[in-house]
């Protein structure tokens, strides 16, 4: 791998995600980043690369790779040292399922198209989506904090004693939800492996408030 590029939006909880993954699995990469609000990711150069202007896309060697989940296993597959999913399939497809479960049901309010939706069409206004994201994560965090908190696998992070796949989608949305001010008191097992986690150089370094000048 002698060339990546993260491009990608630094608040974005996506981009956190793979940052974080790039990290733990210590890849070199520079980034760049796109104002979302401005369309600099629907420039005709980059969609040249990347037709669809997704961001987070990571760009190896000039070919793209879009969508986050999709990235971070690439990134298991072509780099095998500080492997992120195990290798036993049985406890690969629990990691993964976790980690599915989070990005597909626990949904980033920031992502420009559903905050189009709602305040457009539904006519929400701000206290109104805010509810919405509340209640969202309240309901999918529940089941999260049941599914861990009961099951021996889970360890010091999602699965067993070191970080791996599950936690680079589950720290960002822990993220998320004090954006948005969610009371998180009733998830003890998730508010543990989030505080296991922002306390490794893996996770501080890719926190949005602490976005370098340059990578």
């Amino acid at each position: 791998m002698s060339n990546i590029i993260l491009h990608g939006c630094w608040r974005s909880s996506a981009a956190y995600r793979v940052r974080i993954a790039l990290n733990l699995k210590g890849i070199d990469y520079s980034q760049q980043n796109y104002v979302l609000g401005a369309g600099e990711h629907k420039t005709a150069d980059y969609k040249a690369k990347n037709p669809q202007g997704l961001v987070p896309a990571l760009e190896v060697d000039g070919k793209i790779i879009s969508q986050s989940l999709s990235i971070i296993e690439y990134l298991d597959h072509i780099e095998p040292d500080n492997r992120l999913l195990p290798l036993d399939p049985d406890e690969r497809v629990r990691v993964q399922s976790i980690a599915y479960s989070i990005a597909c049901e626990i949904h980033p309010l920031n992502n420009l198209r559903v905050l189009k939706y709602l305040k457009g069409p539904l006519q929400l206004d701000e206290e109104a989506v805010n509810t919405w994201y509340r209640h969202w994560v309240a309901e999918e965090f529940s089941a999260l904090e049941k599914k861990l908190s009961s099951e021996s696998e889970t360890g010091k992070f999602c699965h067993g004693d070191k970080p791996g796949f599950a936690d680079t989608f589950l720290i960002p949305q822990i993220y998320n939800a004090n954006r948005f001010e969610c009371d998180l008191s009733k998830y003890p097992t998730l508010i543990r492996i989030n505080e296991v986690c922002l306390e490794l150089d893996a996770f501080k370094n890719a926190v949005p408030e602490k976005q370098p000048d340059a990578l």
